[in-house]
């Protein structure tokens, strides 16, 4: 009869732990979901963990039947084959540890009234932090409460831990011995925790932080102080030893603005100090209490990775540093040999043939431009982050600006390169660009600058040059032919063109600012209805007073031509044939 009913007892027992087990299972995918892991692993592990439960049930199930059917005899060899097969079991079945403060207590392999294994430690380790970071807790508190299906570690009325039949099977004790060894663990942890996080340390540690405070606004005061009287020696070398900064005869900067950027350098020396000090003495405030020591550590790397990292990337720089070191000093000498030659070209030393003096230093100017943007070009892809996408973008954006916006920048440097070569002028020749007169006082690359008779500086883009007529009266001064100038009268018919013509002649002899030889001349320029427009011609070297030249000639012409009583007018009327006199000189009108 006691087999039958032991076979009964066993079919009910399976009865009843299937739904539980399946309850258990649903509480592990539960726990998978609160935990946010992979959910794969987490079911493949739950379900691992429910495989291994079965197992140990079944041997359990098993010890019964075997307590039914076998004899006292075999009890030893029972327990010692329960105990083989559980360390079988454990080998493959990784637990669960109970971590407190990165020091791991226990190991949990078994759940417990649905509970995974888990969410069991994570439950144990939040009310072990509870209490040993409580300011009010006593160790006596804590004790083991032996119930009929499990050992509870409590800690007044709440329940830290709950210690199966199951758990003591996987450790290879009974529930009680079990409980007994984790209580011990746990009160000596709290009793760690307690020291740190106690009552007593946080006195400590009030303490502590007031002295730093204290420490630390004294120092503050103790550093103004100096500061201040270091101020007042700066405002007395002002008025003492402190002189002008002069630079080749000019005053780059005077006793008053040199006080001033020596006293701007101390206030920025005083505001870092007063800040090195905050940023030691802030994180030493944070690191007293064990709640904001990841703080402090958060503020120390907010000012110590960037420069580690800067540090790290200076030294790993050097290398490049020192290639663009010697691509600077190497284009830097190959230019300073280009403008020696140039130097020498333009005093006329060196002699090319069909190169102008004048086209040397132009020339220069060109060729470092060209040198300079050749060692760019080298030295780009030696800079930092220079294959960096934001870098790529922000040279495309310039280059895009540049392109946009310099069309006749870019139009007047060419335009004025040509100039150069073309010869058309040079400094200090007198033109006329556009209906503009005057001297030229400078040339640049963008613009040509004249000084007008009037003393005016007028500028002249190099591209408006290119697109109209220029006219230099310099160049034929230079080769000693003289500039013509020329001016109109117009006399009438009545006058003999030969009188016109001499007193136009001898006034031009007449002026000191005009040549001799070549002779000047007069050409009749038109015959117009009332009066002869006559021309006068003479030279001058003097092509930088062309103004003055023409003012005398005029008053000249005024002179001689009223001294041999001839108007200078242009008469208009009616011929009638009334016996009126004819308008042609007499000495035609006999013939």
């Amino acid at each position: 009869m006691k087999q039958p009913l032991s076979l009964l007892l066993l079919l009910l027992f399976s009865l009843l732990y299937l739904p539980l087990q399946a309850q258990e299972a649903e509480a592990d995918v539960e726990a998978v979901e609160e935990q946010q892991v992979d959910p794969r692993d987490s079911v493949i592990n739950a379900l691992n963990r429910q495989i291994q439960e079965m197992r140990l049930t079944e041997i359990v199930m098993q010890d019964k039947l075997d307590q039914t059917a076998l004899s006292a005899r075999e009890d030893s060899l029972r327990l010692v084959r329960r105990q083989a097969r559980i360390d079988s079991l454990r080998e493959v079945t990784p637990g669960v540890p109970v971590a407190v403060d990165g020091d791991t207590l226990l190991l949990l392999y078994a759940s417990r009234g649905g509970a995974t294994p888990e969410r069991r430690a994570k439950e144990a380790v939040d009310k072990i932090e509870k209490l040993g970071k409580s300011l009010t807790f006593s160790i006596d508190s804590m004790y083991v409460f032996e119930s009929e299906l499990s050992s509870d570690i409590m800690s007044g009325d709440a329940v830290l831990l709950s210690i199966s039949d199951l758990d003591g099977m996987w450790q290879g004790k009974s529930r009680s011995e079990l409980a007994a060894q984790y209580l011990g663990t746990i009160q000596a942890k709290v009793a760690e925790l307690q020291e740190e996080y106690g009552l007593r340390a946080k006195v400590t540690g009030i303490l502590l932080a007031l002295l730093i405070i204290v420490l630390q606004v004294v120092a503050i005061r103790l550093t103004l102080m100096l500061f201040r009287r270091l101020f007042k020696r700066i405002v007395w070398a002002m008025r003492t030893w402190i002189k002008p900064f002069v630079f080749k005869g000019y005053e780059l900067l005077n006793t008053r603005n040199a006080a001033r950027i020596l006293l701007l350098l101390a206030r920025i020396a005083f505001w870092m100090v007063v800040v090195l000090q905050l940023f030691i003495s802030i994180p030493l405030l944070f690191s007293i209490f064990p709640e904001t020591q990841e703080l402090t550590y958060k503020l120390i790397g907010y000012v110590w990775d960037p420069l580690k990292d800067i540090g790290r990337g200076i030294v790993n720089y050097i290398p490049n540093l020192i290639k663009i070191i010697i691509i600077i000093l190497c284009f830097r000498y190959l230019i300073r040999a280009i403008h020696y030659v140039a130097n020498e070209i333009a005093e006329g030393r060196i002699r090319f043939e069909g190169f102008y003096q004048d086209w040397a230093i132009p020339t220069f100017h060109i060729l470092r431009s060209l040198i300079w943007c050749f060692a760019v070009v080298m030295i780009w892809p030696l800079l930092p982050n220079s294959d960096s996408e934001v870098f790529k973008g922000v040279s495309v954006f310039v280059g895009l600006v540049f392109s946009l916006g310099s069309t006749a920048i870019v139009g007047n440097i060419v335009s004025g390169i040509v100039i150069t070569y073309m010869r058309p002028f040079k400094i200090g020749d007198f033109v006329k660009i556009n209906g503009i007169e005057g001297e030229v006082v400078e040339k640049t690359a963008f613009v040509t600058r004249l000084r007008t008779m009037k003393n005016e500086i007028v500028t002249v883009p190099n591209s408006a040059i290119m697109s109209s007529e220029a006219v230099n009266y310099s160049s034929a001064v230079e080769q000693r032919k003289g500039v013509i100038i020329h001016t109109e009268v117009t006399i009438g018919y009545g006058v003999p063109r030969e009188t016109v013509e001499n007193l136009l002649i001898e006034a031009a002899q007449s002026c000191t600012k005009l040549q001799k030889k070549p002779a000047p001349f007069v050409r009749v320029r038109a015959l117009e209805d009332f009066y002869v427009r006559y021309e006068i011609n003479a030279y001058t070297l003097q092509s930088l007073q062309l103004s003055a030249c023409y003012s005398e000639l005029h008053k000249a012409i005024l002179d001689h031509f009223f001294e041999a009583g001839v108007e200078i007018m242009s008469p208009h009327f009616r011929a009638e044939r009334d016996g009126n006199a004819v308008e042609m000189p007499e000495s035609y009108q006999a013939k």
